[in-house]
Protein backbone atom coordinates (compact mmCIF):
# COMPACT_ATOMS: atom_id res chain seq x y z
CA UNK A 1 0.00 0.00 0.00
CA UNK A 2 1.40 2.97 -0.83
CA UNK A 3 1.53 6.18 1.15
CA UNK A 4 -1.65 8.18 -0.70
CA UNK A 5 -3.78 4.96 -0.04
CA UNK A 6 -3.05 4.93 3.25
CA UNK A 7 -3.75 8.24 4.16
CA UNK A 8 -6.84 7.65 2.14
CA UNK A 9 -7.94 4.61 4.27
CA UNK A 10 -7.38 6.55 7.47
CA UNK A 11 -9.13 9.23 6.70
CA UNK A 12 -12.19 6.69 5.72
CA UNK A 13 -11.95 4.78 9.05
CA UNK A 14 -12.10 8.01 10.99
CA UNK A 15 -15.37 9.35 9.12
CA UNK A 16 -16.70 5.85 9.57
CA UNK A 17 -16.98 6.64 13.68
CA UNK A 18 -20.87 7.58 13.99
CA UNK A 19 -23.06 8.90 16.52
CA UNK A 20 -25.20 5.78 15.95
CA UNK A 21 -23.74 2.41 17.91
CA UNK A 22 -25.09 0.12 14.84
CA UNK A 23 -23.20 1.86 12.42
CA UNK A 24 -20.02 1.72 13.88
CA UNK A 25 -20.69 -1.77 14.62
CA UNK A 26 -21.07 -2.59 11.22
CA UNK A 27 -17.93 -0.37 9.96
CA UNK A 28 -15.32 -1.89 12.53
CA UNK A 29 -16.85 -5.11 10.90
CA UNK A 30 -16.28 -3.92 7.75
CA UNK A 31 -12.70 -2.69 7.93
CA UNK A 32 -12.04 -6.18 9.75
CA UNK A 33 -12.79 -7.72 6.92
CA UNK A 34 -11.07 -5.60 4.20
CA UNK A 35 -7.93 -4.89 6.26
CA UNK A 36 -5.69 -3.05 4.38
CA UNK A 37 -7.32 -4.55 0.62
CA UNK A 38 -9.54 -1.07 0.00
CA UNK A 39 -9.83 -0.86 -3.65
CA UNK A 40 -10.18 2.14 -5.53
CA UNK A 41 -13.87 1.83 -6.68
CA UNK A 42 -14.94 0.34 -2.84
CA UNK A 43 -12.85 3.41 -1.06
CA UNK A 44 -15.08 5.64 -3.56
CA UNK A 45 -18.68 4.25 -2.81
CA UNK A 46 -17.73 4.43 1.01
CA UNK A 47 -16.29 7.99 0.62
CA UNK A 48 -20.23 8.73 -0.70
CA UNK A 49 -21.85 6.98 1.98
CA UNK A 50 -20.38 8.17 4.22
CA UNK A 51 -20.99 12.02 2.40
CA UNK A 52 -25.06 10.30 3.90
CA UNK A 53 -27.05 11.68 7.37
CA UNK A 54 -26.63 8.60 9.92
CA UNK A 55 -29.89 7.82 10.19
CA UNK A 56 -30.16 8.08 6.28
CA UNK A 57 -27.18 5.71 5.99
CA UNK A 58 -29.29 3.31 8.37
CA UNK A 59 -32.09 2.88 6.86
CA UNK A 60 -29.93 1.95 3.49
CA UNK A 61 -27.61 -0.05 5.18
CA UNK A 62 -30.63 -2.00 7.16
CA UNK A 63 -32.08 -2.68 4.26
CA UNK A 64 -35.25 0.27 4.81
CA UNK A 65 -34.55 1.85 2.34
CA UNK A 66 -32.64 1.81 -1.33
CA UNK A 67 -30.43 3.84 -3.96
CA UNK A 68 -30.64 4.20 -7.39
CA UNK A 69 -26.57 3.87 -7.44
CA UNK A 70 -25.55 0.60 -8.00
CA UNK A 71 -22.19 1.08 -6.46
CA UNK A 72 -23.70 2.71 -2.70
CA UNK A 73 -26.85 -0.38 -3.19
CA UNK A 74 -23.73 -3.02 -4.01
CA UNK A 75 -21.87 -1.40 -0.61
CA UNK A 76 -24.73 -1.39 1.15
CA UNK A 77 -25.41 -4.73 0.73
CA UNK A 78 -21.93 -6.12 1.52
CA UNK A 79 -22.70 -3.82 4.78
CA UNK A 80 -25.73 -5.42 5.88
CA UNK A 81 -24.26 -9.36 4.97
CA UNK A 82 -21.67 -8.17 8.08
CA UNK A 83 -24.65 -8.80 10.22
CA UNK A 84 -27.55 -9.33 11.26
CA UNK A 85 -28.64 -5.66 11.20
CA UNK A 86 -32.10 -5.85 8.91
CA UNK A 87 -34.66 -5.13 11.67
CA UNK A 88 -32.78 -3.24 14.32
CA UNK A 89 -34.04 0.31 15.12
Amino acid sequence: MNEQQRVRDERLRWHCRRALLELDIVFQRFWAEVGDALDDATAAALERLLEMEDHDLWELISGRGSTDDPQLQRLAERLRGLGAVAGRS
